[in-house]
């Protein structure tokens, strides 16, 4: 490796510039050189720090180690070496040379960008001199071009307005001429243009020209408008037109075939003509609107010929309904609203048949109902107020708007997406009041039908196959009262109102849960009388009601609904959120919940009636001598224990009572209880708490297998299944001898494990755990006399 100094020395780089690829190449070695150097000087750092003896002892120690013929290899790893340090003083010798060269070339390009700078500031400074001077001198002429070019612009936009001037005075001569020849049809196309250039003008800020070009449109739209309606209510007049008598007694001129083609055709010629200004009509004519509080949806103004059509019936509804005419009468709303009814009725067959396939040709739809149904919104919107605190008017216009309601979707297939009376009783106020008039008379009949007589009684007592849930009066009357609430508010054009109309149901509900609940306590001493029996079946019928209600696509809508509105307001948890999303609960949820939780109370009641019942018959057969009966070999025929026929009959008695007084889903929860406790009972205080021999054993399985099991066999096929414990229990006291012997020995060698349940299960043990059976055995006394 040279010394330091003489990399110091090392000669000039030519002043020559490098191409790229040697420039490249020197870099590769440059970066191969300094790696090289990196390791040497890693060597040179092992050596200063003492450690270049232990690496030349590794070395050696890795290449010959202790094997002596490993010497031979002395002479190559020498030679090795030595190439290895020729070709490191090389690297060093290029890295020393090329180096400098490289910082002598970055100083000269740097040099010469230096100069490339100074010469381009120059210039800049010369640019910027000559541009101010540029300005300087151009500016009276930008001065004098910018005043020529909005001179320019000012005599564009004034020769623009005399053409648009000149336009509308054209088709203003061009109208005047088509009515001169009367070319009506042309005459019209051409007030159409007009009318559409009206539209286009809208944005324009020349207010004189806009105010110029309506006054034209208006003028001839009111020449055009007033000829061909004169013409138009000819025609009709000759049709006889409007029909006031039904269809059937109508004597039109229709009925003359040889002027009927003639009106026809003429019918329809100024039919379409009058569509024609229907543009105009629409630009000069602000539609009637009723206040914004009645959200009615938006909707364009009816078509112009039925407009015209329209004008007579208009004029009859406005004579009889307002003003001081005996047939405006406050208090009889179904006067006004059956008329229109009337009406539509009276001339749907002729708007189908020969008006209809004119709007058909043209692509716009029949819209004479609602040009009728305005009429009877604006009378609404002027009655309600006056009848809003009166309850039994108030209630009574209701009535009859639903009906009217019905028959119009129902029987003349009103679009629901029109404006309709629902969205006048949908206002605030109004709606309000509706929901106030709503709950009060529901009360209200809620007070009287359960004071009624027959309240408790079912209207089909005697007819078995439609008695099935035993519904008593009035939970059928509160049920038809709430699906008759559904059907009043289901068509509201708002889900929010639905929603309110929902709360008010349930509402209900739960009012009518309550006065069933204080009339329940009042019958509490007489648990398994008629009505306390007739009140549970309410329960479980408005329970079953409601959840089926839940499945009606009607609420599951408003369930939907409210979900949405629960979500906006973040008044239920993420759970109950998704769960109505989800559908695994229901809008219904809570009062069936409330429902079903007094269902059980009631029955838990009377089961612990009954109970109590039992277990004081059941007393002499508790006393029963079990240790001491005859075996069966011993009696000709077995026969009931004396002792339990109280037990049983009183079974029988109450389980018959019960089953005509309740519905069959509740008897069957009935009596699945009580024989739930029962099994428990005389398992625990029967079997349990005596001994058996023999005979006793074999007597008891008789009562219970012969005669205590097959009362309940009316009411499912495997009674014994209720009875787990004591079906078990009697087969482990009649086990014969031997195998009673080998149960008790596997019970006793097997505690515990599989062997023991197995043997459990071979003799029909499922129920009783191995430590109940063990008792069981020891109860038996009949074990021979082992000597032990």
């Amino acid at each position: 490796m040279p010394p330091a100094g003489e990399i110091g020395e090392a000669p000039a780089a030519p002043c020559c510039s490098e191409s790229a690829d040697e420039r490249k190449d020197v870099e590769e070695k440059s970066d191969i050189n300094i790696t090289a150097l990196v390791g040497n000087e890693q060597v040179n750092e092992d050596a200063d720090n003492g450690d270049l003896p232990s690496y030349v002892s590794a070395f050696i120690e890795k290449e010959v180690g202790n094997d002596l013929k490993s010497l031979k290899k002395l002479d190559k790893l020498i030679e090795q070496m030595t190439e290895n340090k020729m070709q490191l003083e090389e690297q060093v010798l290029t890295i020393s040379s090329e180096i400098p060269k490289r910082i002598q070339n970055a100083l000269k390009n740097a040099e010469e960008s230096k100069q490339f700078l100074n010469q381009f500031l120059e210039q800049e400074t010369h640019l910027f001199s000559s541009i101010n001077s540029h300005l300087l001198t151009a500016q009276p002429w930008m001065e004098d071009l910018g005043a020529m070019i909005n001179q320019i612009e000012e005599i564009e936009r004034h020769l623009a307005y005399l053409k648009w001037i000149s336009q509308i005075e054209e088709l203003s001569d061009n109208i005047q001429q088509y009515l001169m020849t009367n070319n009506v049809p042309e005459a019209a196309s051409t007030l159409v243009y007009m009318a559409e250039l009206d539209i286009k003008l809208q944005e324009s800020s020349c207010t004189h020209l806009l105010a110029f070009m309506r006054a034209t449109v208006k003028f001839w739209h009111k020449i055009l408008k007033d000829k061909l309606t004169s013409d138009f209510e000819e025609i009709l007049a000759q049709l006889h037109w409007p029909f006031i008598t039904p269809p059937r007694s109508q004597t039109v001129g229709l009925s003359r075939p040889a002027s009927a083609p003639e009106i026809y055709t003429n019918l329809e010629t100024l039919f379409c003509q009058l569509l024609k200004l229907q543009t105009s009509d629409e630009l000069l004519t602000e539609p009637k609107q009723l206040p914004e509080k009645y959200c009615l949806p938006a909707s364009p103004s009816v078509i112009l010929p039925l407009q015209i059509m329209l004008t007579p019936l208009q004029k009859r509804f406005r004579y009889h309904f307002r003003g001081n005419r005996q047939t405006n009468v406050i208090s009889k709303p179904e006067w006004y609203l059956a008329q229109v009814l009337i009406w539509i009725g009276n001339h749907t067959q002729f708007l189908d048949e020969k008006i209809q396939p004119i709007l058909d040709k043209v692509g716009t739809s029949l819209e004479f109902s609602r040009g009728l149904m305005m009429l009877v919104l604006e009378k609404l919107a002027a009655d309600i107020p006056c009848l809003l605190y009166d309850d039994n008017l108030f209630c009574h216009l209701v009535d009859e708007v639903l009906l009217f309601e019905r028959e119009l979707h129902s029987v003349y297939g009103y679009p629901g997406t029109f404006a309709n009376c629902m969205h006048i009783l949908s206002e605030e106020t109004c709606f309000q009041r509706w929901l106030t008039v709503e709950r009060k008379f529901a009360l209200q009949k809620m007070d009287s039908m359960l004071s009624s007589e027959a309240a408790w009684i079912s209207q089909y007592k005697d007819i078995t196959d439609v008695d099935e849930m035993k519904v008593p009066d009035c939970a059928e009357t509160f049920m038809t009262l709430l699906l008759v609430i559904t059907d009043r508010y289901k068509n509201l054009p708002m889900a929010s109102r639905k929603l309110q109309f929902l709360e008010l149901q349930k509402d209900l509900v739960d009012d009518f849960r309550i006065r069933l609940t204080q009339v329940m306590k009042e019958e509490t001493r007489a648990s398994l009388g008629f009505r306390y029996c007739a009140i549970l079946n309410a329960v479980n019928y408005i329970s079953t009601v409601l959840a089926d209600w839940a499945d009606n696509v009607f609420f599951l809508q408003l369930q939907q609904a409210a979900l949405e509105v629960f979500a906006e307001n973040n008044t239920l948890s993420k759970l109950q959120l998704g769960q109505l999303a989800s559908m695994e609960s229901s809008v219904f949820d809570d009062m069936i919940n409330l429902l079903e939780r007094l269902k059980h109370d009631m029955l838990t009641r009377q089961v612990d009636h009954v109970f109590r019942e039992v277990k004081e018959a059941a007393k002499l057969y508790k006393k029963e001598r079990w240790l001491s009966l005859p075996s069966q070999a011993e009696q000709a025929v077995m026969s009931l224990s004396s002792s339990a026929c109280p037990l049983l009959l009183t079974l029988r008695d109450r389980s018959l009572q019960l089953e005509q007084q309740l519905c069959f889903s509740l008897f069957k929860i009935f009596w699945q209880m009580l024989v739930e406790k029962l099994d428990v009972y005389i398992y625990q205080e029967i079997i349990l708490a005596n001994h058996f021999n023999e005979g006793g054993a074999a007597q008891l399985q008789f009562d219970m297998t012969r005669n205590l099991f097959p009362l309940f066999s009316h009411y499912c096929k495997r009674p014994e299944n209720y009875f787990k414990h004591v079906k078990e229990a009697c087969i482990v006291l009649n086990l014969n001898i031997g195998s009673a012997l080998l149960l008790k020995d596997v019970l006793q060698s097997a505690s515990g494990q599989p062997p023991a349940t197995e043997a459990l299960n071979e003799v029909g043990i499922y129920k009783l755990a191995q430590q109940d059976v063990e008792i069981l055995l020891n109860l038996r006394t009949n074990w021979p006399n082992t000597g032990k």
